[in-house]
């Protein structure tokens, strides 16, 4: 029996003597569980540090804040603490790096063909041709904007771009405020902005009650469409070309909205079939009428059925505009004619016709009879969701298999189970299988949250989880303000993306040894669990945290679950990347392998605060990376 004091404390000798006993009954039993192993006794170190602290104790110089925000110009304590102790073993690339997006770079686009956009697309560089640098940021770079402001407004240190408020000024795109940028929502088919076009279509797309969740926005420009759609609690996923116009998906990622660098050229996108609610097109000069209507049918191929798409500038209301838009009648009544033919062909209906914005509407139900379709090759669908640099063809998508059901309105159907789980089409899942599954990543977000507070509040907009499995990281953190970008990796088991978007979600394909399609200092926080051992025979664990680091913001945090021998080799990389760590235990138990590993990225500029040598700054910075973590 322990001792009290008078005042019904617990004597602090006590406390010491009870804690040094919890910590020597662990260690001496999982020393007798585990034998002697290299492993275990790694594990047992570990263990050691967290066990008997409880989260307080993990959390302890770590911190979530940020100290470079948008309203105040950047201090000095991050540097100083990023200058203490040893020195990084990886140097910073160039300062003229700072926006390297290494599969869409443009010098190597230009050896590649123009006909279907194929430059344009991903081309990534050989492993010996990929960099073993830390992509800096760029001079005065400050935390965004938290939401909604950022919707509004972007730092013009973060993305020092200006040729869009000189090209797009009439359209309202885009304007120069000094220090900031300020988007007033505008477009180049509403001027007038977003809100006022949304109303428009509204009239017609269903945006209200959360039948319309997931929009897919081609050509998207800023992303103005997917800002304010946000409101009404509609997200889309917006891509454009990189750099067609100066930063415009740096821009709408810097506004913290979901986008990604693309285009429909000559692969398929990186979503499943019956992904979107909706897809738009807002002048964005994708060659619909083209290519035997091989696009129109991709972007049938990932809208759901019931689903719309919104055509919005030419060849639209071509009598009216035909002289504005620069273009013979006689060639914009040709591509309309087209269109409308390869629509009858994909039994869409035309819903109306809105001066220049057209919709069309997908068949609700896929199976019945379409009297009007002609002859037209239906796509061999073995693996439907197998799309990963697979070429788009002309053919025409089969409808799902018996069962497909229908899907809730949002956000009821963020917590029922998905057709794909309750018709059986994911192997090994039940809807009691998924239940669980759900539960145990509830357990997992509320275990972060004792380590990171941060996890409820607004200083995590833009989320990435790496592998995310059927979405319930993302379920267990929801919140209007934030979304997360839920990665399927092409080497994951199961191809799970689909039940992702039906639960009103977000996200797409990837193979992790590569990198990703993105600018540089994309995310706010960084979600992965077991991709280490996922990729542990495919590609270098460095080239994933180097991946990690590049989109990853300064001051941005990292979230990995993994067995403790994966996140030890994983802690002393990331050490090497300027990155703080701290190691904790499973939720339910110190005797289980899989450990969580916290990291916070330091904040360092391009030849500022934190940064390179003057002498690195002048040589550019190593292109070799640390040392190999197979040693």
């Amino acid at each position: 029996m322990v001792n009290k004091s008078s005042s019904g404390a617990r004597s602090p000798l006590s406390l010491v003597v009870a804690m040094a006993l919890c910590c020597f009954f662990y260690v001496l039993g999982a020393w007798q569980r585990s034998g002697y192993g290299k492993g275990d006794r790694i594990a047992a170190a570990v263990n050691r540090q967290a066990a008997c602290g409880g989260p307080d104790a993990v959390a302890a110089g770590l911190s979530f804040e940020t100290h470079h925000g948008g309203d105040a110009a950047a201090n000095a304590s991050a540097a100083a603490a990023a200058a203490a102790g040893a020195g990084p073993e990886f140097a910073p690339c160039a300062a003229a790096l700072a926006d390297h997006t290494p599969c869409h770079d443009q010098d190597r686009a230009m050896k590649f063909p123009r006909k279907n956009m194929v430059y344009r697309e991903r081309h990534c560089p050989a492993d010996g041709e990929r960099l073993r640098c830390l992509v800096p940021a760029p001079p005065g770079y400050v935390t965004p904007f938290p939401w909604p402001k950022s919707r509004d407004y972007v730092p013009f240190a973060n993305a020092p771009y200006k040729s869009l408020t000189v090209e797009k000024a009439v359209q309202n795109w885009v304007q120069y405020e000094g220090a900031v940028f300020r988007f007033p929502g505008g477009g180049t088919q509403f001027p007038q902005g977003a809100d006022k076009y949304i109303d428009r279509l509204g009239s017609v797309v269903p945006f209200a009650g959360g039948h319309v969740r997931t929009v897919l926005d081609t050509g998207c420009g800023v992303a103005s469409l997917g800002a304010y759609l946000d409101s009404r609690g509609v997200i889309a996923m917006s891509f454009a070309p990189r750099d067609s116009h100066e930063a415009q998906v740096q821009f709408a990622l810097e506004r913290g909205v979901p986008a990604f660098i693309g285009v429909l050229g000559s692969v398929k996108l990186p979503f499943p079939p019956r992904s979107f609610d909706m897809a738009h097109c807002s002048r964005c000069l994708i060659p619909w009428g083209g290519n035997g209507g091989m696009y129109m049918m991709e972007i049938d191929r990932v809208l759901r059925p019931g689903g719309y798409w919104v055509l919005s500038g030419p060849p639209i209301n071509w009598k009216t505009n035909h002289k504005a838009w620069e273009r013979t009648e006689a060639d914009l009544a040709a591509e309309q004619q087209r269109i409308e033919e390869y629509a009858a062909m994909l039994c869409w209906e035309k819903v109306t016709e809105i001066n220049e914005v057209g919709i069309w509407r997908k068949r609700p139900d896929p199976a019945a009879a379409c009297p009007d379709r002609p002859a037209v090759r239906t796509c061999d669908e073995a693996n439907p969701d197998d799309v990963w640099y697979k070429n788009m063809e002309t053919c025409i998508t089969p409808p799902a298999g018996a069962g497909a059901g229908e899907l809730q309105p949002f956000p009821a159907r963020l917590a029922t189970v998905p057709p794909r789980i309750s018709s059986g089409a994911v192997a090994g899942f039940t809807a009691e299988s998924y239940a669980e599954e759900n539960r145990r990543w509830e357990r997992h977000v509320a275990a972060y949250k004792k380590v990171n507070y941060k996890l409820s509040s607004e200083r995590y907009r833009n989320i990435m989880d790496m592998n995310a499995g059927v979405g319930g990281f993302a379920a267990a953190i929801f919140s209007p303000k934030a979304w997360v970008m839920n990665v399927v990796p092409t080497a994951a088991k199961l191809s799970t993306l689909g039940v992702v978007y039906e639960r009103g979600l977000i996200g797409m394909y990837h193979d992790w040894c590569e990198a990703f399609s993105t600018y540089p200092r994309t995310y706010d926080l960084i979600h992965a669990n077991g991709i280490f051992t996922l990729y542990k025979d495919r590609c270098k664990m460095e080239d994933i945290l180097l991946e990690m680091d590049r989109i990853l913001r300064p001051e941005g945090t990292v979230i990995l679950r993994d067995d403790i021998e994966v996140l030890l080799k994983v802690q002393r990389t990331a050490k090497e990347m300027r990155w703080k760590t701290l190691m904790a235990n499973h939720e339910d138990s110190p005797n289980i392998r899989e450990k969580v590993l916290f990291a916070v990225k330091r904040y360092w500029t391009a030849g500022g605060e934190g940064s390179e040598s003057e002498e690195q700054k002048n040589t550019g910075g190593s292109t070799e990376g640390g040392k190999g973590l197979e040693e």
